[in-house]
């Protein structure tokens, strides 16, 4: 085949790697872990738009005005006055991330912060979600289950939510880190947001103009609309606004097209306009493009903006600071100390490594200040996304095969630089259009696809021209690429939180039967059950020094992780670990009064990286790695040979105060490579002769199976049939020697057995 073509078909399946990869949902999943954090510093800290500012409640603010720390305890007169200062300074909109809904210590003080949403006429409020769920009963069981949920707000205080220019929902997504928001929450009635009523009462002064360009471009549409922008309470303008463009998706496009040519509007107004339509006929969720770390976006003290504090003068607000301006009123912490008293933070790109998170209001003052300034961020569509990195991988390999021949023959200094030089331009090409455009352009992918393309075209180059030298093109294969795809990694790799990799164990349980079991028993008697369950698995894991990491359903995940050199007392515990939670559980199991819970174990050792999961006032580690997947795949083993406790090699590699017996090698669902299996059957101080015994005889009849002596194999699994008639794994062997016995293994044979299932 000639070398072009064969450059030509390496050019097609870098690019189509890389359009699968981009297709799989992993493949957003880890452009959203590692491309947008990267994205974001590249860029770093932008000025949020003029128009919008936060007023913080903080600790300065309730030292000076001599209230509590609390928000939610402070006099609402408190606010009254604010929204007087505000209104009086000119504030176009004012936004509460504030909940009242119950009434104040003081009823005065309600009824003056209503009077004061009243004549401001532009107040905005905030409710909660909540989710109810249903519980219908089984006609046939007798039991109840779960029929169904709905979300709905949360009652406010009648006299202030009735005094408010308009009420929305501010709910965000409950996830490790935000990266996104609702604009409308469909489970909720489609019920905007409170950036979005934010942004349709700072417009209104467009409205007239708005209304004319849709009766321009759908005078069927503009008349479901009233002429008056206060005909109709916002929150219906809106959710009526929602449903015209949804209901004829081309209204958009001509909107902004008579928009273009309508040469009677000012900026401001053809700004505004844009960002309504961009906003109606957009998607429901949206990406943040937040502006920088906590406190980017303009913020005021409260009692800067109020103007007082303790009776004394402090510097009173201008009209440059509220006027024609959305002014977002909540807790905003300036100190890490600070924010953990009053948990309303929440882990962003921008997360600070001292601890300080942004808080709710400035996330919502960050997703208001993306809609007006229609700046969110935007995926690339999809079909322009898969073309773009189909043509880089491709382009990649094309510019390689064109290289001159020394170039790909050193493979030196400048073979890195090519691969830098590459990576290089690409990523400022990214940086470039997400710091001007907002546009988020895929990152990881296609840099992974430069060093397969770059490494690929050139060891295609260097085996067409230097094929008689085979033992160097073999070293240039297994060790150099190798080499220099570590290089690159190291300058150009992602940037990683906080996390460690240990050497480590894992254990992994699963019980038998759980799912039948939960539709046989009432929940109530299930939870129960299942409390004293892990009570027993538990209490062992904690008394050798291990962690619960993950508890899902019926499956416990512990680790042990080395803080020294000596890594073989963590094995240890946890094989003492396990052994202990198999009689504990054998106790439990053997327990009147409620159904067994048999269960399947699995160990194994290896490197794994330890981080930190969570989010508000609850984290917990969390093990990452190739030994949590082995782990489990080891219990699942305990499937196929009827086992209990099943470790790895790694395991009790050096520990001689364990009996154990090994069950050969398997090619475990998932794994690459083999990996050697035994069943933890004790301490030998405390085994039977018996287990010696049966140890034994097992090790020769596994020595004569990988032999393929089949019928000295047959014989030794007999004789342990014959003592043990329900032995697991001598019955899974006899019947594959009996099998090998008609029809032998095809070579080469290396005696390991081969898993699909987990």
């Amino acid at each position: 085949m000639a070398v072009w073509i064969k450059h030509l078909l390496f050019a097609l399946l870098v690019g189509l790697l890389g359009v699968l990869a981009n297709l799989t949902p992993l493949g957003l999943q880890i452009e959203e872990d590692f491309g947008l954090p990267w994205l974001f510093r590249l860029r770093g800290a932008t000025p949020g738009p003029p128009e919008v500012v936060v007023v913080a409640i903080d600790k300065a603010s309730s030292s000076r005005l001599g209230l509590p720390v609390m928000p939610s305890l402070w006099p609402r007169d408190v606010h009254a006055r604010l929204i007087n200062k505000l209104s009086s300074t000119g504030a176009k909109v004012i936004a509460f991330d504030l909940r009242f809904d119950t009434p104040g210590a003081t009823p005065q003080h309600d009824e003056a912060l209503a009077n004061a949403m009243v004549e401001a006429g532009n107040v905005l409020i905030v409710e909660r979600l909540d989710r109810e769920e249903h519980w219908l009963p089984n006609d046939q069981t007798g039991h109840t289950y779960v029929g169904g949920s709905m979300v709905r707000t949360a009652a406010l205080h009648p006299a202030i939510a009735d005094a408010a220019a308009a009420v929305a929902t501010f709910p965000l997504p409950k996830v490790d880190r935000i990266n996104d928001y609702w604009t409308f929450k469909m489970d909720a009635g489609e019920a905007p947001t409170l950036p979005v009523v934010a942004l349709q009462l700072f417009a209104l002064d467009a409205y007239g103009d708005f209304i004319r360009l849709l009766r321009d471009a759908s005078p069927t549409f503009a008349s479901r609309l009233p002429n008056s922008r206060n005909a109709i309470p916002i929150e219906d303008l809106i959710l009526a606004l929602r449903g015209i463009f949804t209901d004829e998706p081309q209204l958009a496009q001509q909107m902004l097209t008579g928009l273009k040519h309508d040469s009677s509007l000012d900026e401001k107004t053809r700004r505004l306009i844009q960002s309504l339509v961009s906003l109606y006929s957009g998607d429901e969720i949206r990406y943040l493009n937040f502006y920088g770390p906590p406190r980017t976006v303009r913020t005021i003290p409260y009692h800067q903006a109020l103007g007082t504090a303790n009776g004394s003068a402090a510097r009173e607000p201008t009209e440059n600071d509220f006027q024609g301006k959305a002014v977002f009123v909540g807790f905003s912490a300036s100190t890490q100390p600070e924010q953990d008293r009053i948990r309303d933070d929440y882990h962003t790109v921008f997360s600070q490594s001292d601890g300080l998170y942004l808080s709710g209001v400035e996330i919502a003052a960050t997703a208001f200040a993306n809609l007006l300034e229609d700046r969110p961020l935007r995926l690339l569509p999809l079909p322009l996304n898969l073309a773009l990195v189909f043509l880089w991988g491709f382009a990649i390999v094309i510019a390689c095969a064109a290289l001159p021949q020394p170039a790909t023959i050193t493979l030196g200094t400048g073979f890195v630089l090519l691969g830098l030089a590459l990576i290089s331009a690409y990523v400022y090409m990214a940086h470039r259009q997400f710091a001007d455009a907002g546009n988020w352009m895929p990152l990881i992918v296609p840099l992974l696809q430069v060093p397969v393309a770059v490494f690929g075209a050139i060891s295609l180059k260097y085996y067409e021209v230097k094929r008689e030298r085979e033992i160097l093109k073999k070293a240039f294969a297994k060790f150099v690429p190798q080499r220099v795809v570590s290089d690159i990694l190291k300058s150009s790799g992602p940037i990683t939180a906080n996390n460690r990799l240990v050497h480590g164990a894992c254990l992994a349980t699963d019980a038998d039967m759980y799912t039948a079991l939960s539709e046989q028993m009432d929940p109530t008697q299930l939870g129960v059950l299942m409390n004293d369950y892990y009570a027993a698995m538990f209490e062992p894991v904690s008394r050798h020094e291990g962690l619960v990491s993950d508890v899902v359903g019926d499956a416990m995940l512990a680790i042990w992780s080395a803080s020294s050199g000596d890594e073989s007392s963590l094995r240890k515990k946890a094989c003492l670990a396990g052994l202990e939670i198999a009689a504990a559980l054998e106790r439990f199991n053997a327990t009147n009064g409620r159904p067994p819970l048999y269960t399947r174990m699995g160990l194994h050792a290896g490197e794994m990286l330890l981080g930190t999961v969570g989010a508000l006032h609850h984290y917990e580690y969390r093990a990452v790695g190739d030994m949590v997947n082995t782990a489990n795949r080891v219990q699942g083993l305990n499937k196929y040979m009827n086992t209990q406790l099943l470790v790895s090699e790694k395991i009790v590699e050096g520990l001689d105060e364990f009996l154990t017996r090994p069950l050969g090698r398997f090619l475990l669902a998932g794994r690459a490579s083999f990996l050697r299996v035994a069943e933890l059957m004790g301490c030998k101080q405390d085994a039977s002769s018996d287990q010696t015994w049966l140890a034994e005889i097992f090790a020769d009849a596994l020595l004569a199976y990988e032999s393929q002596d089949w019928p000295r194999a047959c014989r030794y699994f007999s004789e342990i049939l014959k003592a043990y008639p329900q032995d697991g794994p001598a019955r899974f062997y006899l019947k594959r020697c009996q099998h090998f016995r008609e029809a032998a293994p095809t070579a080469p044979w290396d005696g390991c057995i081969r898993v699909e299932g987990k």
